[in-house]
């Protein structure tokens, strides 16, 4: 989906990468004066130790010979290839010897440093131009008085020179050409200028192909949103395998989306249940006070009527508690505290409890357990969930071909505490049957005659999902085997 420019800026990551810009912009400019005023200023410095030399070196010329030998040793220089600027003038300012043919006016008017860089043009500069420009030869040279001053729209060089006062008041000036300083600082500017735009090209080119491919995956993030929000649970955030921030933050809403379904198909099993198992009982309740309350009956007939109501209404809460229940612990919420459990000691509990069941059932119940096996859990929810099971396994034991006998064991394996119920009846064979017969309300043809709601297993599932373990049912050859799988506690 194309944007306008103003809709691009309107997005944090095009503001982000303006004001970045705008940073480098400011900070490449400001690197560039820095360097160019630095690389001039350390110039300078070496033009002016130079020219110091220099002087030092006519001064002791001076010393030696006086004025001759001074003149002598400023003609010599003069003419070496790249020589400084010499000149020596008189007192009135004109022009005696040396290699500059004229100067700006009142450069040698002040005695010490020249606090600007000032004009000049060397001697034979003035023939060359005229040859350049066809100039004829019989053009007069310029006057002896004009040497002192370059006339105007002239064109000169750039110098910075050390003008000195001889004891004699003649006038002495030692310089050197500012334009290897000056070439040397353009190249500089010209050098970080290219590196810096080619730089900030490149970060331009970055910024349009990385963030425009930013906001193609946020615009199919909002896509996505978008059918979601329109009810289609389905629906997920795309995935492009980078593993960067989008992919992680797709994969963490992902899992949320699928825990949002998995609660609504949970809410929306628990309103389907109420809807359907539980209207038989309230059927059954509303029939039998109709029958009571219908014809002369005895006060014995009455109260058994209202107490089989009672036990018909209790049976109802705790189908309706335990309904609740699962649903809060399939939600991952419960306001029971988890702490540390020996599955060993809840098994004994269970095992001491059911046994006066299991004998007026004729069921033989054994609990094998060898030491201890400890989990993070709620001993509460365990003992519940391990209660349903063992008595699921005794009520469908009594089926069996052979002695009846259910058997209770614990052990580890692979980082695994398992703690498996078998019993020798006949079992669920089925595959898809054993699926099924986790859900809620659901009770196979062989469970049919005994009586029950259909949600112990499901409160057992619900159970270990909320101990972050799992339950699985398995074929015994002959019987079932119930087996709860808690992840290890580890002590250090």
């Amino acid at each position: 989906m194309a944007l306008s420019v103003p809709a691009i800026m309107k997005t944090t990551a095009a503001r982000l990468s303006a004001l970045y810009l705008l940073l480098f912009a400011l900070c490449a400019v400001l690197l560039v004066f820095y360097m160019t005023s630095l690389s001039a200023r350390m110039l300078t410095a070496q033009t002016q130790e130079t020219i110091n030399d220099e002087v030092l070196g006519l001064a002791r010329a001076y010393q030696r010979g006086g004025l001759p030998v001074l003149v002598r040793v400023v003609e010599n220089r003069s003419r070496q290839p790249g020589a400084n600027l010499y000149l020596i003038a008189d007192a009135n300012g004109q022009i005696l010897t040396g290699n500059v043919q004229s100067l700006e006016p009142g450069v040698i008017d002040t005695e010490g440093w020249t606090t600007e860089p000032f004009s000049y043009r060397r001697f034979g500069e003035g023939e060359l131009d005229r040859l350049r420009s066809g100039t004829s030869d019989q053009t007069p040279p310029p006057s002896t008085g004009e040497n002192t001053v370059q006339a105007e729209g002239e064109k000169g060089h750039n110098a910075i020179a050390l003008v000195l006062r001889l004891p004699n008041q003649m006038i002495m000036l030692v310089g050197r050409d500012l334009g290897e300083p000056e070439r040397f600082r353009a190249v500089i500017r010209r050098a970080l200028t290219l590196a810096l735009g080619m730089m900030g090209l490149g970060g331009l080119l970055i910024w349009f192909f990385v963030g425009r491919a930013a906001l193609k995956r946020i615009d199919s993030v909002s896509e996505a949103s978008r059918r979601i929000m329109g009810g289609d649970l389905s629906g997920r955030l795309p995935v492009t395998g980078a593993g960067d921030e989008f992919d992680r933050l797709s994969e963490n809403l992902n899992s949320m989306l699928a825990r949002i379904a998995t609660l609504n198909e949970g809410l929306k099993q628990v309103s389907d249940n109420i809807a359907h198992d539980l209207k038989t009982p309230l059927t059954r309740l509303r029939n039998r006070a109709e029958a009571t309350l219908s014809g002369k009956h005895k006060p014995a007939d009455y109260r058994q009527a209202l107490e089989g109501t009672i036990a018909e209404s209790d049976q109802l809460i705790k189908t309706f508690n335990a309904i609740l229940m699962i649903s809060r612990l399939e939600a991952g919420y419960s306001s029971e505290h988890t702490n540390r459990v020996d599955l060993a000691a809840a098994v004994r509990d269970v095992a001491e409890l059911y046994e006066p069941v299991a004998e007026e059932a004729g069921v033989s119940l054994e609990a094998e357990v060898d030491g201890a096996f400890l989990v993070d859990g709620n001993r509460e929810l365990i003992g519940q969930a391990l209660s349903n099971i063992v008595d699921n396994a005794i009520k469908y034991s009594t089926d069996s071909t052979s002695k009846p006998a259910v058997r209770v064991t614990l052990e580890r394996t692979h980082g695994e505490i398992r703690l498996c119920v078998a019993d020798n009846g006949q079992g669920i064979p089925d595959d898809a049957d054993r699926a099924r017969a986790t859900e809620r309300f659901v009770r196979l043809e062989k469970s049919r005659s005994q009586p029950g709601s259909g949600l112990g297993l499901s409160l057992a599932k619900a159970v270990m999902t909320f101990h972050y373990g799992r339950l699985d049912l398995l074929p015994g050859n002959p019987g079932l085997s119930v087996v709860m799988s808690f992840p290890a506690r580890e002590d250090h």
